[in-house]
């Protein structure tokens, strides 16, 4: 049984068969939305989260192998590999472990213990670290006084030269420091006794000094109680200088450990020895192990911090588009106006202008005069306003302006996050080349209404605003991690090809950047794609790829209309005989009578009997059934909607005990921040989730739910609304 499959299985509490087949299936190329869709019967339908894990642990798990193999090759060249130091690495679950357990065989930089070594005073340590010989220590050690001895050269290299018995002493004790130091069962007693009982301490560099983190300004928590989002804030207010931080440790816990196991009763060496492991642990293990444990609760932080915003960017990916509907994007800003862009249900650009109804002009009359003729003009149903500066006054601005329109109209609030970044991208350039930067802004904030998976893929996934810390973690993890949510949301939705931009195409399965751009190029030169098998057609798409990427590449009005769906071409056979059983064709997917009556037939499948009868795998039926239901379907429409308004609410006219509807616009470690419709997003405490005990917010909201809350706080001076949904 493989062993590193048999510890995945263990971890993710999954079958070792499902393990080591999903195993084979990545190391084959196949991507994790693909193997999550179309071989649920080979991973025994894991989900695409695991996946991701499992494929994060395979790779982590390798290095950890490859790297072992590396030490022990290096230990043994040295001649100094043992059995014991074998298995002992061979049995390291971590790479830290690993390092440990190689530490003493490093080839080392300049130290104590290196020039003492140089001075031939090894065979001296060795002697008091025995603590068998009864003559005198300095007796011993004036036999390795050496300066009589030395050529007048190397009388000039200190490093050579040994003067006095208490000199051998001193660099014998030196040396046996540094081998405590590098002793792999002390730093693992160690690390584990300062996490049990260790505890972060932080004070303030400057206790005058006004910052967000006061509340650290004497501060102190045990290490293994500290939540992520806390390590981050520390972390973050050390590295502005606000914090100094240490980590306290049961020294004389581990002081006693290290004497029990090193001396050997009430010899003439015990005093020696005792200030030498004091010194061991004082200045060589102690500020390293300090350093290991912050450097653990950073990653292990970090994870979680990048697996928080992973959550919620998809949650934001896959929020509910608004269709077949004409919307006006309001950009809101002061002094340099309002960016106005009105696109029609394509996302095709209708109007554009700016307006000045905020400060310092605040022509409310002028923008008026100018927006409502193109309201009416281009039938405006929605105006999207972005929720950066000026948002509220915008937003009452539009309130007041909506009441003049004469057809049925609304607005809401979008996030405008990284509208900026985008709009001034080399994408935007392509997608606008005639129209200003200003604008763009806009026109992203209306299309994030319309389909929100569309516009967002244009922006680096950092930028869209539902993070914690995003910029203080690892960015090449987090980078990963938000890819994989991307393309996992996109493939989830699948992607119409003949509109579909190469933002978009990219992430679907099996797509890079270069056969992106083909499949538009292809497009443009050929006119719409009528069929999947004609992406082969595409330069640089072979058939490696198109398996990968077919399955969730939509074509409506297609010639066939299974390719509406998710149905995979290897699957098309079986959807075929499934529909003759029922008493259909493929062509009656097109008809709406002929659709209803399959759907009824299709809820009464027996899928156990008839994935028997046609040969197939029942998660794969089960599938199949569910896409010839729905052809054309977007699972996005089972999203909450945005909250649609048409007047403003005052952060004056909160109060408590007043009940609101509001969207769920970032979860994090201690709670979730919902938009109640005033300038600031109110805070919803973990505490006040639920009247249960939940172990994460997330367990309860995603982002874009729309929940009920109550106003339990305000706290006027400081802008801020403490809310709870045990109502």
């Amino acid at each position: 049984m493989d062993k590193i499959a048999q510890k995945i299985s263990e971890e993710l509490s999954i079958k070792y068969i499902q393990v080591e087949n999903t195993i084979k299936l990545i190391d084959d190329g196949n991507t994790i939305p693909f193997i999550a869709r179309y071989r649920k019967e080979v991973t025994g339908g894991l989900s695409d989260e695991i996946l991701r894990d499992l494929g994060e642990r395979l790779s982590y798990l390798r290095n950890l192998e490859t790297r072992k193999n590396e030490i022990i090759k290096l230990i043994d060249e040295q001649g100094k590999l043992t059995d014991e130091l074998s298995i002992a690495i061979e049995n390291a679950e971590t790479l830290s472990e690993v390092e440990d357990l190689y530490r003493p065989f490093k080839q080392k930089k300049k130290t104590r213990a290196t020039v003492a070594k140089s001075k031939g005073l090894e065979p001296l340590a060795n002697v008091i670290w025995e603590q068998q010989e009864t003559k005198p220590i300095a007796e011993i050690a004036s036999s390795y006084i050496n300066i009589n001895n030395l050529s007048e050269n190397d009388k000039k290299d200190k490093d050579k030269i040994v003067s006095s018995a208490d000199e051998a002493i001193q660099g014998a004790l030196d040396i046996i420091a540094e081998n405590i130091s590098d002793n792999a069962k002390y730093r693992k007693y160690i690390k584990r006794v300062c996490y049990r009982e260790g505890s972060i301490v932080t004070t303030s560099v400057d206790s005058n000094l006004h910052s967000n983190y006061e509340m650290y300004y004497d501060f102190s928590e045990l290490v293994h109680k500290l939540p992520s989002h806390r390590i981050l804030a520390i972390n973050r207010g050390e590295n502005e200088k606000f914090l100094k931080v240490s980590i306290t440790k049961p020294q004389e816990k581990i002081l006693y450990y290290m004497q029990k196991d090193i001396i050997k009763g009430n010899t003439q060496f015990k005093e020696m020895l005792e200030n030498t492991i004091l010194d061991a642990f004082q200045r060589l293990i102690e500020p390293s192990i300090e350093r290991e444990i912050r450097s653990d609760l950073t990653e292990k932080a970090e994870e979680k911090a990048i697996k928080v915003f992973g959550q919620n960017a998809k949650q934001l990916l896959l929020s509910a588009p608004i269709k077949g509907k004409t919307v006006m994007g309001f950009d809101p800003a002061y002094r340099t106006g309002c960016k106005i862009a009105i696109i029609d249900e394509t996302g095709k650009v209708l109007d554009t202008t700016t307006v000045y109804p905020t400060a310092p002009q605040n022509d409310t009359e002028g923008a008026k005069n100018i927006l409502l003729p193109l309201i009416k003009k281009d039938h405006v149903d929605i105006i999207a306003i972005g929720n950066g500066t000026a948002s509220r006054e915008s937003e009452l601005f539009i309130s007041n302006l909506i009441k003049d329109v004469s057809h049925e109209i609304c607005y809401v609030i979008v996030s405008e996050a990284g509208a900026s970044v985008y709009s001034a991208s080399k994408l935007a350039t392509e997608e606008y080349p005639d129209i200003n930067v200003s604008i763009r802004g806009a026109i992203s904030i209306a299309r994030r209404l319309q389909d929100p998976l569309a516009e967002l893929v244009k922006i680096d996934p950092k930028a869209i605003g539902v993070g914690q810390y995003q910029h203080d973690v690892n960015q090449k993890k987090l980078s990963e991690s938000l890819t994989g949510v991307v393309e996992d949301s996109v493939n989830k939705v699948g992607v119409d090809v003949n509109t579909a931009t190469p933002s978009l195409l990219s992430y679907v399965s099996g797509i890079n950047n270069t056969i992106a751009k083909n499949i538009v190029k292809y497009r443009d030169e050929n006119g719409k794609i009528s069929e999947r098998k004609e992406l082969l057609k595409v330069p640089k798409l072979g058939k490696v790829a198109y398996e990968q990427c077919a399955g969730f590449i939509r074509i409506p009005n297609g010639k066939n209309p299974i390719e509406n769906t998710a149905v995979h071409p290897e699957s098309y056979e079986v959807a075929e005989k499934l529909l003759n059983l029922l008493g259909f064709k493929v062509e009656d997917l097109r008809n709406k009578e002929s659709l209803n009556i399959l759907r009824t037939k299709l809820e009464n499948i027996n899928v156990s009997e008839i994935s028997s009868k046609l040969d197939v795998g029942e998660l794969t039926l089960s599938d199949i059934i569910a896409e010839l239901s729905k052809p054309g379907r977007d699972p996005r429409e089972d999203m909450p909607k945005p909250v649609l308004r048409n007047d403003v609410l005052k952060f004056e006219d909160l109060t408590e005990g007043m009940i609101l509807t509001g969207t769920v616009r970032n979860v994090i470690d201690f709670g979730a921040f919902i938009d109640i419709g005033v300038k600031y997003d109110g805070l919803v405490h973990i505490s006040e989730m639920s009247t249960s005990y939940i172990k994460s917010p997330s367990d309860v909201v995603s982002v874009g739910d729309i929940v009920k809350v109550k106003v339990i706080k305000i706290d006027s001076e400081r802008k801020k609304v403490g809310l709870s949904m045990k109502i």
